[in-house]
């Protein structure tokens, strides 16, 4: 071989220095230039005329030589150079010319097909350029004379292979019975030719990517023979010297198994069970780690589809939407891609710089990047919305008397508080569910609204047997007791679900009242921790005026009783190698031995009469945010969960919020969330639910932690229960082991925060201002469809007087518009908005500079419906909020027509917002950060051909994220983007930067999981940070004030603290991949791999290296050799066919479509 150092290469310069070591090749070089001029040519032209011209063999054999060399010696470009120049067409000319003589010279045939096999290998067209050139059917018989040649039987697999990437090509082998003659190649265990029979394997896979293959192997058995075939070689193959062999079969296996009748053949022929059994023995060495990973594959893509075990894949909550009283919108339809995902959450690649179908969706349009479309509504309609800017007329004359007086208006007045603090209870305090909820049993679609009360008769037994009982011992609190279920009015049955209790005795109501406060205010007394902004009293209030759609009648025990972060950080959770894999194999387990499952329903949303054995786990979630449709006992300690579709809809499953209760401590129990929707999950890459126990609260600790091990998030075997839609479901799966027996857990996807929480905040919060000192107002902006208020909230400094010059600065003040929690399932935006609003109403002196310079317009919480219902990401109208921003409909998506309405009315009267920000939590990434919008990098990024030179833009918009980059621990500046998006053009973000002219119009994504950078790396994040962040929000809203006093204040530095020794850190770059591939397949393979180029290259070059001495293929191929005799008998007896092919294919190899570019094969010979 020669080798070639030098950097610039070229082929002439080559064949220059060739000449003096093939005295032959320049004679016929000399003949090839009345062909190609030189002067015209390069050298590659020179050298593929003369392969196709030369009559001589020798010279056939330099010029193989010569191509032979030059691609060895040199990378792909070269190879793929020579494709382009035609080195496909040549090789193939030359293997038909030389193979149309009655006595084929295998001289150069052997090595033509070796090169053949190496270029074609390379060239996507090869199939049908073969097809063309009539090399297809000529190769096929090539293989069929020289079954005894080992030699010759690879180069031609190989090249038939090669051949099979066309899947036309791939049918013609196979409806000339191609199939037939390489199946019959491979035999039972040997260890002679292993090459060939590998090759024969591969070839053989190469052409199962077709269907009509598929079905001709399937029809005919061979699925059978291939997997006794790889339970030989498994078996006998105790050295492992032929694990590619073997690896071969398992591809053949995949292959075969892409279409429903193949993997019904493989199940029906007890494959699962013989590749379950092969991979338990492959898992005692890590040499067949390649055959485990392949036999998992398998098992996963042929486990049947299992609907789930659900009615209907709609909610179990419907909604009755107005116009429509008796319609519930058609959901079951293909979900709109656009929609799928957060501000950019759902493409997954949506940072990738070299992402063709990226790309394609930024907006080049610069019309529609530029221009600012019409209103979408007369401007008359306007000015409804200038009682929500109460800062403009307010004339601050009696500043207390006035607050108090708003106050009374705006929120639940300190009468009706003190009547619904004996409105509920929390859930932990019921034990028997059974009865608690049969007047309920009507969730699913009744539509009810009713405020929850409870039962005088009921409430007066509860209070009297949880007096009876001393609060400090936990199992008294926690024990299943029937007096605690009759505290929800339900229990009685006396009044159905949806219609207030009649009045009771004045003197009946006293007394229960009294027994109620007593209880209550005793556990508060005795287990109550002080948690900032929280009042429990308060929630149940706020509660009590919460509408939800199956009329809620208990309270979740975390959300009454509140949340204290924990004293330190938690890091991400370490995964074990092959978490997943257990997983998967104990998947299998459930499918090969049914006998061992229990398979009991435990918990039904729907069914309120759902029986369970006494030692099984108890389940709940009706109540506000939570989300649990069923659970089902699958093994002793394990259970399936499925969660409920947004309301009126049948997709959406991602957020989950349950209680579990009767437990046994130190057990571990396993959790399976088997109906998830996202393709991954940062649940693979390190972050755990978060569980809430209520012994632990009441012993001092109510706090959310993150626990669960052996967490895992892949793809599984459910599908739609009633299999209309191409849905895709995933298993998060994770172990629990819990602390004490007999405790009351909740278990969620993030940190809950309910639409009571807020509204008993803002409440909280309003009481802890001095009114003197700060202007704070909640109004409601709309109500929701199911009739809940959604709250605006303004905050900004009173003025230091009540002189023009101070109150001509407040009406002058810039707009900073914030929203939240437009997605339910996002919760951690709520946090962070909880932080936001904690420090704008502080004493922070940055908090009162921040006042001063700024009116704060902040809606918390977009969606309340959802948010309330447990949804994931809609409304109760079953539509993405987040899309409905560029024509909203009054009616269905009143919040978002409202906001948009009065950022039109900001807008009109001269006070467009300063900024705008949108809180998101985003799944799949982790830190945080924000996106933005900018013409010019749309249009670089896009590769647009627009000259941008020209365009002036301002680039404010960069401000705050390079600021928050500084201040922020757990921001990404570089995961940040400002591009636009044709899928997210009716997104906030989008609409009101190109419909108000908001500059800094941003989407700030807060992870689930944690950070990758800076002193929070390795960290999860929790409410503590989430709550940071919204401050550090606010922090850097300092870089956009117009007052340079205020920007440059030492005092205002100083508190802010830009220590850059602690915060500095290195954010990664948006262009890459936010994580790296998950250290094991989230999905199962729907195509095996391809054998790599080198796999292939180092095959044929073995085969070239190898002795010139053919070797009989069939010698030594005991225990096969029966097998062979009878093939090779047939084959010199001029039959290439076993005697169960029929006649046709015994007379010879007769092609399907007649001529192939005019050579045929009749009776064994070509001809044209």
């Amino acid at each position: 071989m020669f080798g070639y150092g030098r950097n610039n290469f070229t082929w002439n310069g080559t064949l220059r220095e060739l000449e003096g070591s093939y005295p032959a090749f320049c004679t016929e070089r000399g003949q090839s230039n009345m062909i190609a001029s030189p002067s015209s040519s390069g050298g590659i032209e020179v050298l593929l005329s003369t392969l196709q011209n030369s009559g001589d063999v020798e010279s056939t054999l330099n010029t193989l030589n010569v191509l032979d060399e030059l691609l060895s010696a040199g990378t792909d470009r070269r190879i793929h150079y020579m494709i382009s120049k035609g080195g496909s067409e040549a090789l193939l000319t030359a293997l038909v010319n030389n193979a149309r003589t009655f006595s084929p010279n295998y001289n150069i045939l052997l090595p033509l097909l070796h090169l053949l096999a190496k270029v074609g290998h390379r060239d996507r067209r090869i199939g049908m350029k073969a097809e063309e050139a009539g090399a297809v059917l000529v190769t096929l018989n090539l293989l069929k004379h020289n079954i005894r040649h080992a030699r010759r039987v690879a180069a031609c697999l190989w090249v038939i292979q090669v051949f099979s990437s066309s899947v036309s090509t791939a049918n013609l082998i196979g409806e000339n019975y191609g199939l037939d003659v390489i199946y019959h190649l491979i035999p039972q265990y040997t260890t002679k030719n292993l090459h060939t029979i590998k090759a024969a394997i591969n070839a053989f896979a190469a052409l199962l990517y077709t269907k009509a293959n598929v079905w001709s192997i399937v029809s005919k058995g061979y699925i059978s023979g291939l997997l006794k075939l790889y339970e030989d070689w498994h078996s006998k193959d105790t050295h492992h010297v032929a694990i590619a062999i073997r690896h071969a079969l398992l591809c053949c296996l995949h292959n075969a198994t892409q279409t429903t009748g193949g993997r019904q053949a493989l199940i029906s022929q007890g494959g699962i069970q013989l590749l379950y059994q092969t991979t338990q023995t492959c898992l005692l060495s890590k040499s067949l780690e390649c055959l485990v990973e392949s036999t998992v594959q398998l098992m996963r893509k042929c486990l049947p589809k299992t609907p789930l075990p659900l009615t209907s894949d709609k909610s179990a909550y419907t909604f009755p939407l107005p116009g429509r009283p008796h319609a519930v919108p058609d959901v079951d339809v293909t979900p709109d891609e656009s929609s799928v995902g957060s501000d950019a959450e759902e493409d997954e690649d949506n940072q990738e710089a070299n992402s063709t179908d990226y790309d394609d969706d930024l907006e080049t349009d610069l019309n529609k990047l530029c221009l600012r479309p019409d209103l979408d509504r007369p401007k008359e309609l306007l000015q409804q919305y200038s009682h929500l800017c109460p800062e403009l007329s307010h004339d601050f004359q009696e500043l207390v008397m006035s607050s108090e007086s708003e106050e009374s208006s705006t929120t639940s007045s300190s009468d009706d508080e003190a009547v619904m603090h004996n409105t509920f209870l929390p859930s932990s305090h019921r034990r028997d569910r059974m009865s608690t909820a049969r007047s309920d049993s009507s969730t699913s679609s009744n539509g009810s609204h009713t405020e929850t009360e409870i039962s005088i008769k009921g409430h007066l037994a509860a209070a009297a047997q949880l007096e009876a009982h001393d609060f400090h011992s936990h199992s008294s609190i926690l024990s299943t007791s029937p007096g605690c279920t009759t505290m929800i009015r339900e229990a009685t049955g006396e009044t159905p679900p949806g219609q207030r209790r009649e009045e009771q005795d004045g003197d009946e109501e006293g007394a229960e009242e009294g027994y109620h406060r007593t209880t209550i205010d005793r556990l508060l007394e005795r287990h109550g921790a002080c948690i900032p902004h929280h009042v429990p009293k308060l929630y149940r209030a706020a509660a009590a005026k919460t509408k939800s759609i199956p009329g809620f009648g208990i309270l979740a025990f975390p959300d009454f009783w509140g949340h204290l972060p924990p004293p330190g950080h938690e890091p991400m959770a370490p995964r074990k190698p092959n978490t997943q894999r257990q997983k998967v194999f104990e998947d299998v387990q459930r499918f090969l031995n049914t006998d061992d499952i229990i398979n009991l329903l435990v918990f039904d949303l729907e069914n309120s009469s759902v029986q369970c054995r006494s030692d099984s786990l108890r389940f709940f979630s009706k109540f506000e945010c939570g989300n649990l449709r069923k659970a089902i006992q699958v093994r002793r300690c394990e259970y399936d969960l499925i969660l409920n579709a947004d309301v009126n809809c049948s997709q959406h499953t991602q957020w989950f919020y349950f209680e579990v209760s009767n437990m046994v401590a130190g057990i571990p129990y396993r959790f399976n969330v088997i109906n998830c929707e996202k393709s991954n999950s940062q649940f693979n890459y390190g972050m755990q639910p978060v569980l809430y126990s209520v012994r632990e609260a009441l012993d001092g600790r109510p706090r959310w932690v993150r626990t669960g091990t052996e967490i895992c998030y892949y793809r599984n075997y459910f599908c739609p229960a009633q299999g209309r839609r191409k849905t895709t479901f995933y298993t998060l799966s994770f172990t629990i082991t819990f602390k004490h027996n007999e405790d009351v857990c909740y278990l969620a996807y993030h940190y809950p925060y309910t639409y009571s929480a807020l509204k008993a905040h803002l409440k909280v919060l309003q009481k802890s201002v001095d009114p003197a000192k700060v202007f704070f107002q909640q109004q409601i902006l709309c109500g929701t469809l199911a009739g809940n208020s959604c709250p605006l909230v303004t905050i900004t400094a009173c003025p230091a007087s009540k002189g023009w010059k101070d109150l001509h600065q407040l009406r002058n003040r810039p707009c900073i518009v914030l929203t939240s929690r437009v997605h339910p399932g996002e919760s951690n935006a709520s946090w962070v908005m909880k932080g936001t609003l904690e420090f704008l109403c502080s004493s922070d002196l940055v908090a009162q500079s921040l006042r001063e310079a700024f009116v704060f317009k902040i809606i918390p919480m977009l969606n309340p419906d959802g948010v309330i219902n447990g949804t994931n990401r809609c409304d109760v109208n079953s539509e993405d909020l987040n899309r409905q921003w560029c024509k909203p409909d009054p009616v269905l998506s009143p919040t978002i027509y409202h906001t948009k309405g009065f950022l039109y009315y900001l807008n009109s009267i001269g006070r467009t917002p300063l900024v705008f920000c949108d809180y998101h939590g985003h799944s799949r990434k982790k830190n945080v950060f924000l996106y933005g919008c900018s013409i010019k990098e749309t249009l670089w990024q896009s590769g647009s051909a627009i000259d941008t030179v020209g365009l002036k833009e301002d680039p404010g918009y960069r401000t705050i994220p390079k600021t928050l980059d500084r201040i922020a621990p757990a921001f990404s500046f570089n995961s940040c983007n400002y591009l636009v998006e044709k899928s997210r053009s009716a997104t906030a973000r989008v609409v009101v930067w190109r419909e108000m002219g908001v500059l800094r119009s941003y989407t700030m994504e807060s992870t689930y999981n944690g950070c990758d950078q800076g002193i929070y790396k390795g960290l999860q994040i929790g409410t503590r940070e989430l709550q940071e962040m919204g401050v550090k929000f606010c922090h850097s809203l300092l870089s956009v004030t117009k007052d340079t006093k205020l920007l440059y204040s030492r005092r205002l530095i100083n508190h802010i603290d830009l220590d850059h020794n602690i915060l500095d850190h290195k954010s990664h770059n948006c262009f890459e991949d936010d994580e790296p591939p998950c250290v094991e397949e989230i999905e199962y393979f729907t195509d095996f791999p391809t054998v790599k180029y080198t796999d292939l290259d180092s095959d044929v070059n073995s085969n070239m290296a190898s002795p010139d001495e053919e070797e009989e293929i069939n010698e030594g191929h005991s225990p096969a050799k029966c097998q062979q005799d009878c093939i090779n008998d047939s084959i010199m007896k001029g039959n290439l066919f076993p005697p169960h092919i029929r006649q046709a294919s015994i007379d010879g190899l007769s092609e399907k479509r007649n001529t192939c570019n005019g050579v045929s094969i009749a009776n064994g010979q070509i001809t044209s």
